[in-house]
Order: structure tokens, then sequence, then C-alpha cells
């Protein structure tokens, strides 16, 4: 069966949101991260856009979570919206605890994390990036 990895993009904080994310998550980048630079053609960028990150991964589990930044010289333009989340199902209440906490910090808290009347200790917000987090934690899950 294919596999689905959800692809974030950010304006320019790519490299800073994964470092985060990474804080949250322990772990280590998959690769190198790679920049807009290195790519052929893009010779007449500014040093900043030839800064921003082309492609970055972080494993999490047994999936990755990737992401680049736009290039606003080549018309790209972020509209961060709430069409999105990353759903994230710890292995433990105490996990999904430290995971709600660390990501949802400096963000804009949706739904605290509790006990949901549907079973699940479940909780959304917004991070301080703009990406749409769920964290979702039910035993029977983990089974």
């Amino acid at each position: 069966m294919a596999k689905l990895n959800p692809y974030l993009n950010f304006d320019g904080k790519a490299e800073e949101a994964f470092t985060f994310y990474k804080s949250v998550f322990g772990g280590e980048f998959v690769g190198e991260i790679y920049r807009m630079g290195n790519a052929p053609g893009t010779e007449n960028l500014s040093d900043e856009e030839k800064n921003r990150v082309m492609h970055i991964a972080l494993p999490i589990g047994g999936d990755l979570l990737m992401a680049s930044d736009i290039v606003p010289s080549f018309g790209q333009t972020l509209t961060v919206g709430n069409s999105n989340y990353v759903s994230v199902f710890p292995d433990s209440r105490e996990d999904a605890e430290k995971i709600f906490k660390s990501l949802s910090e400096g963000g804009n808290i949706e739904l605290p994390l509790e006990d949901q009347f549907w079973g699940d200790y479940f909780g959304s917000f917004q991070d301080k990036y703009g990406v749409y987090w769920m964290v979702n934690y039910n035993e029977e899950y983990t089974k």
C-alpha cells in the first residue's frame, strides 16, 4: 500500500520550524537540508532566497514530516489556513501531554487536550508557525 506523509510550506521559516519540531519529537533529519541556491536556475535569487529550504524531512514514528520554503521571486505566496492538520497519535497519555504542551507553546489552542465524549484524549491547536495540529491518544490504538 502507498504511504502518505504530510508536506508543509513555510515563508522562510522551514528550518526554524523543523528545528523546533525536532526538539519536540527527537530524531535526526533525513539527509541534508537542501537549499534553494543549490538547485539549477537559481543563480539570480537573492542571498536570502538562496538560503531558503528546498527540502527538509524529519522522521516521526514510521512516517516523515517534510517541508520547504516558498520563493517569493518565483511568484509563490504562502496562505496559512486551517484546511490541513497534522494528526499525531502518541504511544501514551503522557506523551500526548508532552507533545501538545510543547508544540502549542506560542500558538493558539482550539480545543484543550482533554478526555472527549468519543473516548479519546484529544486536543487541537495552531502552532507558532501557523501549522495546525491534532493530538489524539486512545489506549486501544497502541495495542
